[in-house]
């Protein structure tokens, strides 16, 4: 493997979240002070992405949130799932998922439009998922007040392993377990919020041991 992977490996381990090719293309001109293409710097991260596909690694290069990082292989979701359970004594509460849930579907959107669909006060729930960081603040409207739009962050695509909103699951297709009585079944307080959005355990990166 050529001296540029090399270098592009190292950023994509270290970083915490997932880095971008433009990021990456500086990092890298810097530090070994010669200037690249974003054609060599693609093709070099291919490379990367080509060699973690061998059955001689439990992870992997994958693009996601328009950046790149290293991910657990679906073949070991269950083990490192087995690691987050143990981990994470607390989840997202019921409130929480639903919250996040109305803004990942309905964002940009207001606190008060949020309440509305709730049908309760939401302060603390958001201010909750604003210090999680998987809800940020992304403009103002243009209402009386100018109040606060909320959107979903980067930290929530890399959370459920989507590339952007468009990714996630269209609502006519979710379906509603059936129960006897013929009302929608409650979600469950320690529901694992990946799972809600199809995602299997061992792939969410986010810390979220506090409940709200």
């Amino acid at each position: 493997m050529d001296r540029l992977a090399l270098h592009i490996e190292s950023l994509i381990f270290a970083t915490e979240t997932t880095i971008s090719l433009a990021q990456i293309k500086t990092c890298v001109e810097e530090t070994l002070e010669q200037q690249y293409k974003p054609v060599e710097i693609k093709k070099a991260i291919d490379s990367l992405i080509e060699k973690y596909r061998s059955d001689d690694f439990s992870f992997e290069i994958v693009e996601i949130a328009k950046g790149f990082k290293f991910l657990t292989k679906g073949s070991y979701h269950q083990t490192v799932g087995t690691l987050i359970k143990k981990n994470n004594q607390k989840r997202l509460s019921k409130a929480a998922l639903e919250t996040l849930s109305i803004v990942a579907y309905k964002q940009p959107v207001t606190k008060s439009d949020v309440e509305g669909i709730r049908g309760v006060n939401c302060d603390y729930t958001i201010q909750k998922l604003l210090e999680k960081d998987l809800v940020s603040i992304v403009g103002r409207a243009d209402g009386p007040g100018r109040p606060l739009l909320y959107g979903t962050s980067e930290k929530f695509m890399d959370y459920f392993g989507i590339s952007d909103v468009d990714a996630l699951p269209k609502l006519k297709d979710i379906k509603v377990p059936e129960i006897q009585i013929g009302e929608p079944a409650p979600i469950e307080e320690d529901a694992s919020p990946a799972s809600d959005f199809g995602q299997e355990p061992g792939k969410a990166q986010v810390n979220n041991n506090e409940e709200e």
